[in-house]
């Protein structure tokens, strides 16, 4: 059964249910040598891509300030020009960086740099107003992010803002938002077929949170082009891989997130579904609070992800049968469910 459309969490605010993730369109950036974007891109495939999203129905854009240090940001605004009131649109601060090196440069997590950080969001995307403004410092002590609360409220009175949320994979952070704070309306985290989130999930029910999943397609591994064999460019942050990154290692698919994959693709695709839209069939079914927001540079990429849709969820003997083959494995990844987080 199709599934078009979700609500993000208590503002009320309606989205497509499944949104377009905006890191990889930022293109390269870096912290010194390492790379944290997807490698070159081009920018006009970009915005070819965000607006066929929308001609298919997709209307939540997920990016950050930190994407190719302001170049994602500009893209996406590009790619919105004259749609702007069709778009729902969710980025991020607290990271620091240089636009002209394209370098990270570190984290202020200071109400004066909130402030400062939400008004050069808005210049480069050329838009009045941020739906989603989310905190991206995922391991930020809960009195420090509290401290933040009063100034995104601020925001929200002010029309800068609509709602906010906090992009974090730990539930004691979610949970500290979603009591204190009036209008946080979501959490980012993890979520896959590959990696569950059942305390996150739990907080979400709780506090009326919208669950906005990044990673739901394991970075690519759950596209089914990647191989044992794969390897990835030096310019992707994939291929030079930091330790905070699981499903790949040495910029080759990580053995043991394959042999996940293996498990999962035929009941994933015994419906005819691709491995991808199968993947995401199995978020929707998982809660009705998720929006998986997978990564796209390509037109071509958007039109199978959004081809999801209309597929809607897995049923449910296909999820149960996806249950069943991953009982054991997801045992073991959910012991290291604590990793750092990604930029």
């Amino acid at each position: 059964m199709a599934v078009t459309t979700r609500t993000l969490g208590r503002s009320g605010i309606e989205v497509s249910a499944l949104g377009m993730g905006c890191w990889a369109i930022g293109g390269p950036w870096a912290e010194g040598t390492q790379p944290l974007g997807w490698g070159a891109v081009d920018d006009d495939e970009s915005v070819r891509a965000v607006r066929r999203a929308l001609d298919l129905g997709v209307t939540l854009f997920d990016t950050a300030d930190t994407y190719g240090a302001g170049h994602g940001e500009r893209v996406l605004g590009r790619a919105l020009a004259g749609r702007r009131d069709e778009a729902v649109i969710a980025t991020k601060w607290g990271y620091t960086f240089d636009e002209a090196s394209r370098q990270a440069t570190g984290e202020d997590a200071s109400p004066a740099y909130l402030r400062r950080a939400v008004t050069d969001s808005l210049r480069r995307l050329d838009t009045d107003r941020i739906d989603l403004y989310q905190l991206h410092l995922a391991d930020l002590s809960v009195p420090r992010a509290e401290a933040l609360i009063g100034t995104c409220e601020d925001l929200v009175t002010e029309g800068l803002i609509r709602a906010y949320g906090w992009s974090t994979d730990r539930p004691d952070r979610a949970t500290a938002f979603g009591h204190a704070a009036a209008g946080a309306t979501a959490v980012q985290h993890t979520l896959s077929v590959l990696r569950d989130a059942p305390e996150l999930l739990a907080v979400c029910d709780k506090y009326d949170l919208a669950s906005v999943n990044r990673g739901p397609l394991g970075m690519g591994l759950l596209t089914g082009k990647y191989s044992a064999a794969s390897t990835l460019p030096r310019d992707d942050v994939r291929g030079l891989t930091p330790g905070w990154l699981e499903w790949f290692r040495g910029g080759r698919p990580a053995p043991e997130w394959l042999r996940r994959v293996g498990a999962v693709r035929a009941a994933l695709t015994a419906d005819g579904r691709t491995l991808a839209q199968g993947a995401l069939g199995w978020i929707w079914a998982r809660s009705g609070r998720t929006i998986p927001i997978p990564g796209c540079r390509t037109v071509a990429q958007v039109e199978e992800n959004a081809a999801a849709l209309h597929r809607g969820p897995l049923p449910p003997d296909q999820f149960a049968e996806v249950e069943r083959q991953l009982a054991a494995l997801r045992t073991a990844a959910l012991r290291d469910a604590d990793r750092p987080h990604w930029p």
